[in-house]
């Protein structure tokens, strides 16, 4: 397996690999209204044609309302590709926000700690 490509700005870097079956982007730092856009951009880019695109927020510290909401956005380009969309490791303050939202039941199959990716 080659090397992750990391891709960073002010507050959050992210890490993705490239797998057989799936394409994984590790986020490190803050899903927040002065990330959200080169979240949206970096990962929408890298959504494959089918197959599965999977986010770890293991080491994501924050997210509010528009971190979610780039998080919905990529959800509808990749399901719109034909694409599965998974999260992955989300930390309490993360599942709460989904809860509050209505949203976790969408995410958590996966969301749950500790479930690998195959």
């Amino acid at each position: 397996m080659p090397d992750p490509l990391m891709i960073s700005t002010a507050g959050l870097s992210l890490s993705v690999s490239t797998l057989e079956n799936a394409t994984v982007v590790q986020c490190r730092g803050s899903l927040t209204a002065e990330r959200s856009d080169f979240l949206k951009r970096e990962v929408k880019s890298r959504i494959p044609d089918k197959g599965r695109m999977v986010l770890d927020l293991s080491e994501v510290s924050r997210m509010d309302s528009s971190g979610l909401g780039a998080i919905v956005a990529l959800y509808l380009s990749a399901r719109g590709r034909g694409c599965d969309f998974d999260l992955i490791n989300l930390n309490k303050q993360i599942r709460d926000l989904l809860a509050i939202s209505k949203l976790l039941s969408v995410f958590e199959e996966c969301g749950r700690q500790g479930i690998r990716i195959p």
